[in-house]
């Protein structure tokens, strides 16, 4: 059976390893496809094939469709313009070929833009931060009146972002060149926000939230069309190199059981939560493989394999391993030498 990865995030690497290791019949091939032939996907891949570069959203499908039609392949696993192929199933089921979507359209759209996320999710025992939209200075002005006020410590971040690009906390006792002195990552100084704010008029949209004190947690899953197969927690520690700790809270599993039913999330997805006020509060789902896949995996499940051979035989094919609860998980980079 021919399984394509197409270009996506770093965390291919190790579902490819793993799904390799797990499975010791030889049954998938695994097939990536990277603009950059030094990707070390490339490497780890049966098969790997140069994309085109420069193509748009429609153009791009094209070529995927094609690549199916030409190469066999049987499942696509996507991950570059994954919410427009979630679209497109009937085209790829014509030529052959099944697509593991996370979710279906409208559900990844709305999980991509995070004020609608925030705004449209119900979850009572993980609810997310207080937070305001603002797109202009007096947006920001108002949302700050209101929020301030009931809370110690405020953040921004963009609706739209990636790897937390675009994060920070909002400091109201330091300038930015004061905080950059400091090597504080991720704080923006109160005056200079406001500065650059009403220089720029109107801007994409932003969120002005509750910053959340507690500890972060990372959920892997593996879903089965709104039914949560498989989980596993993981506790950010805050000592830098003390790793992360397999924490199986059941009020974190509850949440995330909820999140997979009302997204319909399917394959591998990621739920982020952090502590505020004494329970877990959500931060965003991911309806891709987060970049700790491999910690998660050490705990017992095998994700990006489950997800795989279940896809391709069914849920009732595999039976998920227990998690090792409480066990500490890290990742050591390796130096290697490209081809």
């Amino acid at each position: 059976m021919r399984v394509w990865y197409n270009r996506t995030f770093s965390s291919v690497n190790a579902a490819i390893k793993l799904i390799r290791e797990a499975d010791t019949d030889g049954r998938f091939t695994i097939v990536h496809s990277n603009a950059n032939r030094h990707a070390p996907a490339a490497r780890l891949a049966h098969e790997f094939h140069i994309e085109p570069v420069g193509l748009k959203s429609e153009a791009y499908i094209d070529w995927c469709l094609a690549f199916c039609r030409e190469q066999k392949i049987d499942i696509f696993v996507p991950g570059r313009e994954a919410t427009l192929l979630a679209s497109e199933l009937g085209r790829f089921a014509e030529v052959g070929t099944r697509v593991l979507s996370a979710a279906p359209p409208a559900e990844l759209k709305r999980i991509h833009d995070k004020a609608d996320f925030y705004a449209e999710t119900v979850l009572p025992d993980a609810p997310v931060a207080e937070f305001r939209v603002f797109e202009n200075i007096a947006q920001f002005d108002a949302a700050w009146a209101e929020l301030r006020p009931r809370h110690a410590k405020l953040c921004v971040k963009p609706s739209h972002s990636i790897y937390g690009l675009g994060f920070a906390i909002v400091d109201e006792a330091r300038s930015s060149a004061a905080l950059l002195l400091a090597g504080a990552e991720y704080h923006v100084g109160y005056d200079d926000l406001r500065r650059g704010l009403a220089e720029m008029g109107e801007f994409r949209t932003m969120l002005l939230m509750e910053f959340l004190e507690g500890p972060e947690y990372s959920v892997d899953c593996v879903g089965d069309n709104g039914r949560l197969v498989a989980a596993v927690v993981r506790r950010k520690l805050p000592q830098a190199g003390s790793g992360q700790l397999i924490d199986m809270r059941q009020d974190i599993l509850d949440a995330t059981t909820r999140l997979c039913a009302d997204y319909r999330l399917n394959g591998v997805f990621n739920a982020q939560f952090r502590e505020g006020g004494g329970r877990p509060r959500l931060l965003e789902i991911n309806p891709r493989m987060s970049g700790g896949i491999a910690m998660a995996c050490l705990a017992g499940p095998n994700l990006p394999y489950i997800a795989l051979r279940c896809f391709a035989d069914g849920f009732d094919s595999v039976t998920v391993p227990p998690v090792a609860n409480g066990m500490r998980v890290a990742e050591v980079s390796v130096a290697t030498e490209l081809a």
